[in-house]
């Protein structure tokens, strides 16, 4: 059974980009260009990993990643954060709100696709 990854982005770009290349593995890729949405979605998708964006509007992707830390039925699906945030302090904070992985933009499509198999 495919693996079921939710990506959270609101770049139509780097949206189409993941999900195209996460489907080119043979994984189904679920996508939401808005955080708002993205817990309702979680829950009703039933990923086995999340890749999200940090820096949207509306909802920042820590704000996104604490809110489903605390969700019982979504706590445990692993996070991986991809942002143009690249300094060492801000993957620490990230790491810290509960995201698991860390791939800084612009991306590597080796090191995302690295990251994503290690967190399946």
């Amino acid at each position: 059974m495919a693996k079921r990854v939710l990506v959270v982005e609101d770049n139509e770009l780097n949206l189409k980009l993941f999900c195209d290349l996460l489907r080119a593995h043979g994984m189904t890729a679920e996508p939401v260009r808005d955080g708002r949405e993205a817990v309702a979605r979680a829950r009703a998708f039933g990923p086995d990993l999340i890749v999200m964006d940090i820096q949207m509007p509306h909802v920042t992707g820590y704000e996104l990643i604490l809110e489903l830390m605390v969700d019982e039925q979504l706590r445990d699906i692993p996070v991986m954060a991809v942002t143009a945030y690249a300094g060492r302090d801000d993957e620490e904070r990230i790491r810290a709100a509960g995201a698991r992985s860390y791939v800084s933009k612009p991306i590597s499509l080796a090191r995302f696709m690295d990251a994503v198999n290690a967190l399946l």
